[in-house]
């Protein structure tokens, strides 16, 4: 913007300039003429009632008094054919001129001023003076170039105007664009100091009560998820006690073990909310979590008859993610092929190494995606919680990997969830 301006006031300035100079320059030029055109010939006037009424010898003293003082030559051109005073050449203006009629012309090297001067004996006698390109030009160099100075100055304190005129603007402005890029970056105790013009002074105030406003909005809602969470622990504590009455030890494990992965989840719920932000340095192994999620959606798979395919990696896979946000996700994977296809449908999960990575791929052999529509699977419906797939794309968000939805070999749905590996530990 500053660049901008600059240039629209220099252009701007400049047209002016030349507007207003280049009329004046000219009008210098004609006027320096003009004057030296008025003083030769007010030197021929001079000496015309001489020629008219004394005789030749008087016409010469007085001509030589006139040279003496003037710049200009003067020359007198007699009705006989003599010339007396500056040796000159009896041109064609001056035959006209003889005729009666005083004219004025430009001749090579200058301008011509010719006098007629009728009532002497003999005829019309004429007096010529001469006025050089030189002297018609005297001072017009010196004028243009004070204005031309003067119009150079006048630029220059136009862009200095323009230039602090547009810092004023810019660093305002420039204020506004950092505040914005905090509150993006999550720092919203950022303010800015209103300044610059009233208009840009409202938009910083705007700025500032929008920056509190959402903070307000967003510590309301994390402490309304904290809130939540804490309620949750009541039933997940009666749900503990309930599991201590089982008279099967096999299945009072499994259920107490899935009441602690419950309970980690909530207090990792209470903790990200009251402060929200990617754990640096987490890892997890993701073969051992994608172990343990799908054997324990194998039961539910069996009394549904649906086939599991697994497919895993010899070897340990970190993932730059937690242990309960990938366990998180790949609940999110399979609940929704139990939700979303019908019972006996099978479905496949996949665990291979990419680049700088992991990809998790989960497919079923179900109606597949809609047509035109392939984020519908991971939407909430009315038997659902309305997370749908969020979680799972959270978490890939958070650790800075994607998720894709597509079809897969057997006609069905296919998630691919693709995760970075751990940075490495220096």
């Amino acid at each position: 913007m500053r660049g901008r301006l600059f240039r629209l006031v220099a252009a701007t300035a400049s047209l002016v300039l030349i507007a207003f100079l280049v009329p004046l320059a000219l009008l210098v030029r004609d006027v320096a003429a003009d004057r030296a055109t008025a003083a030769a010939t007010t030197a021929a006037q001079s000496l015309a009632p001489v020629v008219a009424a004394a005789d030749k010898a008087t016409v010469g003293l007085t001509l030589a008094q006139i040279q003496s003082t003037s710049r200009y030559p003067v020359t007198v051109f007699w009705p006989d054919g003599h010339l007396l005073g500056t040796p000159a050449t009896r041109s064609h203006a001056v035959e006209l001129a003889a005729r009666g009629r005083s004219i004025t012309v430009q001749a090579p090297g200058g301008r011509e001023i010719l006098i007629a001067v009728q009532g002497g004996a003999g005829g019309t006698s004429v007096v010529r003076t001469f006025v050089t390109d030189a002297q018609l030009r005297a001072g017009v160099a010196r004028a243009w170039l004070i204005l031309g100075l003067l119009g150079a100055g006048l630029l220059a304190v136009g862009l200095v105007v323009a230039d602090r005129i547009a810092r004023s603007m810019l660093g305002p402005v420039t204020a506004l664009a950092a505040l914005s890029h905090r509150l993006s970056a999550g720092d919203l105790d950022a303010r800015v100091h209103p300044g610059g013009p009233s208009e840009i002074r409202d938009v910083g105030a705007a700025l500032n009560h929008l920056a509190g406003r959402i903070a307000d909005l967003l510590a309301g809602e994390r402490e309304a998820a904290a809130d939540l969470s804490h309620r949750l622990r009541t039933p997940l504590t009666a749900l503990r006690l309930e599991t201590e009455t089982l008279r099967d030890p096999a299945e009072a494990e499994r259920i107490t073990a899935v009441v602690d992965a419950l309970e980690r989840t909530v207090t990792r719920i209470i903790q990200d909310t009251r402060h929200p932000h990617h754990r640096a340095g987490v890892h997890c192994d993701a073969r051992q979590v994608l172990t343990e999620r799908v054997e324990f959606w194998s039961a539910l798979a069996d009394e549904q008859d649906r086939a599991v395919t697994t497919t895993l990696p010899d070897g340990p896979l970190p993932v730059a993610t937690g242990r309960d946000e990938l366990a998180a996700a790949v609940d999110a994977l399979l609940e929704n092929v139990f939700a979303h296809t019908p019972e006996g449908t099978a479905f496949s999960v996949t665990l291979e190494a990419v680049s700088g990575g992991a990809r998790i791929v989960v497919g079923d052999d179900g109606p597949g995606l809609p047509a035109g529509d392939l984020p519908a699977r991971g939407r909430s419906t009315a038997a659902s919680t309305g997370l749908g797939l969020d979680i799972a794309r959270r978490t890939a968000d958070t650790a800075g990997g994607t998720i894709d939805l597509g079809a897969s070999p057997g006609g069905g749905a296919q998630i691919s969830l693709t995760l970075p590996e751990p940075p490495a530990t220096p």
